[in-house]
């Protein structure tokens, strides 16, 4: 039986799940989370411990604001961390990673630029992009073209750096507590982590907060399918630039179109209201935001997914950006708010109502399977990588 059960743990820890698989966990789980109540976006809770920041500083006044404890995308995200961090210690993989000075300036910069992208275009890359497309609002579609522009302006000036300015992120990375080759007890740790996860969602039942449980759980699976698959929505859109590399690219593909038919049979069976999900942000939003957010994951390397399970697995960079990513969200929804840019950034275009359901659900799926040829072609003739 030891022998069984070390083999089934080699099998989920001991080297990375296929991405495709993950791809569809992650679809999946995002459609059970929008039949709860609501899909993912990341860059909702980081906001919430932006706003619980600035309001402590007395810099906003939000009488209205929710506990990050109490509040579902916070939750959500303390979920992903939490999840990334468990399944890091299952694997030996956790440590304190901390880089260069100038790796940590390009995390704040990336950060501060996601958290501004993602105001634009209502919603991160998982929220804008990712569960926008899924629920059928144009302005994923639209956030999607920009993630792209973004990704590929973001490596270029990569590029630019290490050939001009190369000594700007130099400099000796330090690695603390970070396993022993024999005998780690990284794992036991995990366990202990999982423990007092499954006793969490008791704990907020007893004080009459049912709900909060459950989304810090859905929040703790994404984490774990992301960590120990390593998909990222950051090589999806840069590898194909960079080396040409396509399997993240059909993967997020495949992760769109799955997540978008189970959002299609909830909105259609009026389970879900046809409108949820869908933001005014197709049009200059959405695009300019998505280029924005694109750029940032870039410098940042890890997007408004990434940043957070990542720094879940000991990132000292991504600690750094999301800590940017919400603090500039914040500012940033504040700005939109009060000058009154944030109800002229587009339109809110459900595309059901304007091309009928059929047409809707080909359309989408028909960019995904354009976006993984694309991806595939490239990989093999690489016309447009520049490495």
């Amino acid at each position: 039986m030891r022998e069984a059960f070390k083999e089934q743990y080699w099998a989920l820890f001991g080297r990375p799940w296929a991405v495709g698989t993950a791809a569809v966990l992650v679809a999946a789980i995002n459609v059970f989370l929008f039949a709860f109540d609501r899909p993912w976006t990341a860059s909702d809770g980081a906001r919430n411990w932006g706003d619980w920041v600035f309001t402590g500083l007395g810099v906003l006044k939000r009488p209205d604001l929710v506990a990050p404890w109490l509040y579902s995308g916070s939750l959500i995200d303390i979920g992903v961390i939490v999840g990334g961090f468990a399944a890091a210690l299952f694997a030996r993989e956790f440590a304190i990673r901390v880089p260069a000075v100038g790796e940590l300036v390009k995390g704040g910069v990336g950060g501060t630029f996601m958290g501004t992208g993602a105001m634009l275009a209502f919603g991160c890359n998982i929220g804008g992009f990712f569960s926008a497309t899924s629920a059928l609002s144009l302005s994923g579609l639209c956030m999607m073209i920009g993630l792209g522009a973004g990704a590929f302006l973001g490596l270029r000036y990569l590029l630019w750096e290490t050939e001009h300015r190369p000594g700007w992120s130099s400099g000796s990375s330090r690695v603390y507590a970070g396993p022993r080759p024999e005998g780690s007890r990284q794992p036991l740790a995990g366990a202990l982590v999982v423990l007092l996860v499954l006793a969490a969602p008791f704990v907020y039942g007893r004080w009459g907060y049912v709900t909060q449980g459950i989304f810090l759980l859905f929040g703790v699976a994404f984490g774990f399918v992301f960590q120990r698959s390593r998909f990222c929505l950051v090589r999806a859109f840069r590898e194909p630039f960079m080396t040409g590399d396509g399997e993240h690219t059909r993967a997020a593909a495949l992760a769109v179109s799955v997540s978008m038919l189970g959002f299609a049979i909830l909105k259609f069976t009026d389970l879900k209201d046809k409108g949820e999900w869908v933001f005014a942000g197709a049009g200059i939003g959405g695009l300019l935001g998505g280029v924005l957010f694109g750029i940032g994951m870039t410098l940042a390397g890890g997007c408004g997914a990434g940043a957070i399970w990542r720094a879940g697995e000991g990132q000292v960079k991504l600690w750094v950006a999301v800590a940017c990513f919400g603090l500039s969200a914040s500012l940033s929804r504040l700005i939109l708010q009060t000058t009154g840019a944030l109800t002229k950034l587009g339109w809110a275009i459900f595309l059901p109502s304007a091309l009928g359901w059929g047409a809707a659900v080909v359309l989408v799926v028909a960019i995904m399977v354009a976006w993984a040829a694309f991806a595939t072609w490239n990989e093999s003739s690489r016309k447009l990588s520049l490495l």
